[in-house]
């Protein structure tokens, strides 16, 4: 093989330790080729190169020198090739290498410089060049076809393009910013599908070596039938600014690009050209369809700053017209910094009464970046009474926008969020919590506006009544309530010394025993009262029912008894069956339910011949008598009410029968009745009981001008007192009574042989009764005396005197 050798120069003497020594090389040199005698070079004898174990140490990954030490010459053991050892646009490439010998120790540096030959052939990226033109392109339209490459250097790069011999077409050579060569096809004449409708051309690209080298492209030209609209950009150049780190995928720009042909014509695609680098493509994409460029790699703003790029916008019409535009991409730093707030003054706790309008706090905001990175703005929760105010650059007051109620909302959470204008925007909050003070704003609330309490009569002093407990949702001394009873005299008592109330908790209690027959209902009011400064109150009504117990025992008044239990009664054997033999009244003075009176017999001497109802304690004949029955008969009746338990009166009725003559019967019905037959017996009990009449009138009669003279004090007056009369010998006329109250009123006819006495119950106030006195029966057919009467009652409060 042969090769140049070529000894350029020595930088300096070889005996000059430190010195490096220079040579200069062409690449691709064969395998044992001189390059220079080095033991020369450097002042060293050649037959000590051996003993002094000369050596030769090149700073590489491959060893393409040694030293020959039989003769010191320096020649090459592998071959040298430039564009892989170096860089392949770099001007210059050295192999660097150091030559040691020992005894005594020498270190030589060598630096040699490999040079360029022209040993590559220009070659294009792509060997089939289409190019598709319409045949109503105009003569001197150019054409980008694909620049050629050479990795040699200089003139051994590309110098020229040459273009196939062709009528319509020549090529029009540029050069670039470094010094590349680029060919534009020149269209020279008008094309004609119909004549020939595709051009074949080799375009050859020739470097400047000796000798020269070639390489070869084909460029096969499409004729399309006439397609006269290129796409057109919106904007021809276009200027977009982006952040460092964008994700991947992110939007950079939509280009846009409209053509005004039809069909397929208008139909585009964006591509990029060949003037895009392919570091820009590897960084961003272009969206076919759409022109859509989003981020493909990692944005580095301090490892580029900008992007160039040029898109083309195709057309599918059958000739394929394309417009262009320009796309610069600026990357911008990022916003890195956050917003900051700080709070100046903060006034907590504040009354909840505070006027609309107060400043709570002062707050200031900021942040390093700068432009809209730097643009802060502050927001506060929606919904909350408050609002912000800016006072200054960058700070800004919080004020109270709306009344405040702390029953509603006791404390506030304000959270304070700051937020930059950056793309995207960073953002930062701080918390503060606002406590509201109470005031005295609510009054007391009772759960009810109205109590009605039922206790039971008999009721032991002291005892608990019912828990009146009042609500106040203001806080501490404003929430802390005091009960009173609001006085009320009630027959020139008060209501304090019938009833009690706790002020801490409200239990009212009862303080004397109440009885149902005297006293029935209270109405009064009671008060709750805060402790706030002025102190709130509101009352509540409390209704007090007393409820009636069984404690009073039913008296029987009919028939009237003088001495004991025992009445004696006289009744006619010729008596016919159903006639009324007696009448059993009894009273109760307990409520209507306690006071409803049932009768039976307790014992009765002939079970046959009586019966008693036991609703109104008639005892009539259930047969005539009989020559065996014994002239005297005895029944002891029982009068029982229908409380729980229930309590009962008993009365024993002797009942003897006589002979009774018509004659004496026809006498009296005759003979009108007058007080000069009384017996002497009669006169004296009529005299007897006028004088107790007498004395009882004139003790009520003083006892109603003191009462007059005194306030009503209970709608529940006690019953008036009045004597009950009645013959020993006396009958009872048939009665009917009707009442709507514990206590019944009773009329009794009392007929006597010589007269009639009218005895009369009292009854309770504001209660009314119809009382219908009959004749009693005699088994007589005729009795003009005792014809039917009728008397109807209303009582009173003040009737009962």
């Amino acid at each position: 093989m042969n090769a140049y050798v070529v000894l350029l120069f020595v930088a300096a003497s070889a005996n000059t330790v430190g010195a490096v020594t220079h040579y200069s090389v062409p690449e691709e040199l064969g395998e044992g080729s001189v390059v220079a005698n080095l033991a020369a070079d450097l002042d060293l004898d050649v037959k000590t190169l051996s003993r002094r174990r000369m050596r030769l140490e090149i700073i590489s990954n491959k060893k393409y020198l040694d030293v020959n030490k039989d003769t010191g010459e320096l020649y090459i053991v592998e071959r040298i090739d430039r564009e892989f050892l170096c860089a392949i646009k770099t001007t210059t490439c050295y192999l660097k290498m150091e030559a040691i010998v020992e005894n005594p120790q020498r270190i030589f540096y060598i630096e040699i410089e490999i040079t360029d030959i022209n040993d590559n052939a220009p070659h294009f990226r792509r060997d089939t060049i289409d190019l598709d033109i319409l045949e109503s392109t105009q003569s001197g339209e150019r054409f980008s076809v694909n620049n050629a490459v050479d990795p040699d250097l200089g003139s051994n790069s590309v110098k020229t393009y040459l273009l196939s011999e062709s009528e319509h077409f020549d090529i029009d050579i540029q050069t670039g910013r470094d010094g590349s060569k680029f060919a534009d096809l020149i269209l020279k004449k008008a094309l004609d599908r119909e004549k020939q409708a595709l051009h074949r051309l080799v375009l050859t690209a020739v470097d400047g070596g000796v000798p020269t080298r070639t390489g070869t492209a084909s460029v096969v030209v499409r004729v399309i039938d006439t397609n006269d609209n290129s796409p057109t950009f919106d904007k021809g150049n276009y200027s977009v600014h982006i952040t460092e780190n964008s994700p991947i995928g992110s939007r950079v720009v939509m280009l846009n690009a409209t053509d005004l042909d039809e069909g397929s014509n208008a139909e585009i695609e964006y591509t990029y050209s060949l003037y895009t680098s392919e570091k820009t493509q590897e960084t961003f994409s272009l969206n076919p369809t759409s022109g859509e460029i989003t981020v493909k790699g990692l944005l580095n703003f301090e490892d580029l700053r900008i992007y160039d790029m040029e898109v083309l916008a195709t057309d599918k019409g059958a000739n394929g017209l394309s417009g262009q535009c320009k796309v610069r991409i600026i990357v911008e730093d990022m916003n890195d910094n956050h917003p900051e707030i700080s709070i100046k003054s903060f006034q907590t706790p504040v009354k909840e009464s505070v006027e609309v309008g107060t400043v709570i706090a002062v707050l200031s905001v900021n942040d390093k970046d700068s432009g809209n990175n730097g643009v802060v703005d502050l927001q506060i929760p929606e919904n909350m009474p408050f609002k912000l105010r800016e006072s200054s650059n960058k700070y800004f007051e919080l004020l109270v926008s709306e009344p405040l109620d702390r029953e509603k909302v006791p404390e506030y959470y304000i959270t304070f969020t700051v937020t930059d204008r950056g793309s995207p925007p960073l953002s930062d909050n701080e918390t503060i919590t606002l406590e509201l003070l109470d005031i005295n704003d609510n009054i007391p609330r009772f759960p009810q506006s109205f109590y009605t309490i039922r206790v039971i009569e008999n009721n032991a002093p002291g005892a608990l009544l019912s828990s009146l407990t009042a609500y106040d949702p203001d806080l501490h001394e404003n929430q802390y309530l005091v009960y009173f009873i609001l006085e009320k005299e009630i027959a020139n008592t008060s209501m304090s010394m019938l009833f009690s109330i706790n002020p801490e908790n409200g239990n009212l209690y009862g303080l004397k025993t109440f009885d149902y027959e005297i006293e029935k209902e209270f109405l009064f009011h009671i008060e709750a009262r805060d402790s706030g400064v002025p102190p709130l109150s509101s009352n509540v009504t409390v209704h007090i029912i007393i409820v009636d117990q069984n404690d009073n025992t039913p008296v029987i008044v009919s028939p009237w008894r003088a001495h004991g239990s025992l009445v004696e009664e006289k009744i006619p054997r010729s008596t016919d069956k159903g006639s009324l033999v007696s009448k059993v009244i009894a009273i109760d003075t307990d409520s209507v339910l306690n006071s409803r009176i049932t009768y039976q017999f307790l014992q009765v001497t002939d079970a046959t011949l009586f019966s008693l109802d036991q609703y109104n304690g008639e005892i009539r004949t259930m047969r005539m008598f009989s020559y065996r029955d014994p002239r005297h008969q005895r029944m002891v009746v029982v009068a029982k009410d229908n409380g729980e338990p229930a309590l009962s009166a008993t009365v024993t009725i002797k009942l003897s029968t006589v002979e009774t003559a018509v004659k004496t019967h026809s006498d009296l019905t005759e003979v009108p009745l007058g007080y000069d037959i009384f017996s002497d017996l009669n006169l004296y009990l009529v005299i007897g009981l006028g004088s107790v009449s007498f004395l009882l009138l004139i003790t009520i009669l003083v006892t109603i001008v003191i009462k007059c003279q005194k306030p009503k004090t209970s709608k529940a007056a006690p019953p008036c007192r009045n004597s009950v009369l009645s013959e020993r010998n006396s009958t009872i006329a048939d009665s009917t009574l009707v009442s709507n109250d514990a206590y019944w009123y009773s009329l009794f006819l009392a007929e006597t042989r010589k007269g009639k006495l009218v005895v009369r119950q009292p009854a309770p106030k504001g209660s009314r009764y119809i009382v219908s006195s009959l004749p009693r029966s005699t088994g007589l057919t005729e009795t003009s005396d005792s014809a039917a009467s009728t008397l109807q009652v209303s009582s009173s409060i003040d009737q009962c005197h």
